[in-house]
């Protein structure tokens, strides 16, 4: 008996190990491949910045040199006289240039406006807030012919300069949309990865537990053949079922369980039964049902798992002192189960984040039981589970489950 102890305790011993080298050479390497991402992307996007801002000067320079281009084509053709022929040139640039809003003032206070919508043409309110916007996005041109001020030209920037404008942003935004997917998919591969690490710890769990179990066995079957009270080897034997069931469900773990139809009544009494008779004498027990026999789909080790979980977080609520009352109650094709505490009860706003895997209100808690019953009811069972109620009085937790026929 000793070695099989010794034997299990250096199994356990190696496996641990083991999961410490796997987190110890894990971590780390994340950590640095995670600065060289966070580092790369810093440098990429700042390349981005700083390429779209230099290509953003240069096509707002050659903006401004065409501009200059129509003020002098401008100039010559307010100095020159009816009679002379300017060629063509001069009618290129005006014709060409219908991509940039300008306004010219003439020395004389008269306004003309170009690339400007039809109806905004005349509209003087229009034309002065585009001016204003004018001087602040560009610095006017002088039009000068021999010493002679003839107009000032005020110009903005032109829609594909606009659109540069905000370019980077949208790009950024990409970016981060794309690094976005990046991270879920990061995510979710590590959470799969953590999954198949805990499947397999809860599986080397279960075959460690069976070499000392069968060891158990064994020695009950060697007190039942001594002068003591039946009583104690049947407790034992009892104590050992227990054992085995928990042995099948961690073994079960990672796999789809089989569904049997059992008596929903019969496996919610017995899993209530087992809790009542190793609890605390301080904590009143009580079980109600309606029905005497109900049958529904079931895997018998896992919904006492989370009758289990929901009886013992109502007792930590209630901190070893108080009531719990189970309750079976048939509505049409389904199956309530209600399990009511006396605790200090949860708050409103955490209804659904107890269910949350890692969410807990324990010092000592891993936030794994009730994110286990959900899965067990939902997932597996396809039922539901809530919390009905809860406040001061305590909490009343509720799971539905379809009834076979």
């Amino acid at each position: 008996m000793v070695q099989v102890l010794q034997h299990n305790n250096y199994s356990q011993l190696g496996l641990s190990l083991v999961l410490d080298n796997y987190w110890m050479n894990f971590i780390p390497k994340n950590k640095i491949s995670n600065i060289f991402l966070l580092i790369g992307s810093f440098v990429v996007v700042s390349l981005i910045l700083w390429n779209t801002n230099s290509f953003f000067k240069q096509f707002k320079e050659e903006e401004r040199l065409k501009m200059e281009i129509w003020a002098t084509a401008q100039s010559e053709f307010l100095q020159s006289s009816e009679t002379v022929d300017l060629g063509s040139l001069h009618l290129k640039v005006f014709q060409n240039n219908t991509s940039t809003p300008m306004i010219l003032i003439n020395k004389d206070k008269s306004i003309r406006v170009n690339n400007f919508p039809p109806n905004k043409s005349e509209d003087s309110v229009y034309i002065q807030s585009q001016l204003k916007k004018f001087k602040n996005e560009n610095i006017p041109i002088s039009i000068d012919q021999q010493g002679e001020h003839l107009a000032t030209l005020y110009y903005g920037n032109s829609d594909v300069l606009i659109k540069l404008k905000y370019y980077p942003i949208a790009l950024l935004l990409i970016i981060f949309l794309f690094a976005t997917v990046i991270y879920f998919l990061f995510k979710t591969n590590k959470a799969a990865e953590q999954n198949k690490l805990w499947v397999g710890m809860a599986k080397e769990t279960a075959h460690q537990i069976g070499t000392p179990l069968s060891s158990l066995l064994g020695w009950n079957e060697l007190l039942k053949s001594e002068a003591i009270s039946p009583s104690i080897t049947k407790e034992i034997k009892k104590d050992i079922d227990r054992l085995q069931t928990i042995t099948e469900r961690f073994s079960k773990i990672g796999s789809l369980p089989k569904l049997v139809e059992s008596d929903i009544v019969k496996e919610t009494k017995d899993a209530f039964d087992y809790l009542k008779l190793r609890s605390s004498k301080l904590i009143h027990f009580s079980f109600n049902t309606k029905v005497d026999h109900l049958p529904v789909m079931l895997n018998s080790s896992l919904y006492n798992w989370t009758i289990e979980n929901l009886v013992k977080n109502g007792i930590d609520a209630m901190r070893g002192k108080g009531s719990i009352a189970i309750e079976i109650v048939q509505d049409n094709k389904f199956v309530n189960i209600l399990i009511a505490d006396t605790g200090h009860g949860i708050s409103k706003s955490n209804y659904n984040s107890i269910f949350t895997p890692g969410f807990t209100s324990k010092k000592r808690g891993w936030g794994l039981g009730l994110s286990l019953v959900k899965r067990i009811v939902e997932e597996y069972h396809n039922g539901k589970i809530k919390v009905l109620s809860s406040g001061k009085e305590g909490t009343i937790m509720q799971i539905s489950l379809k009834v076979s026929h």
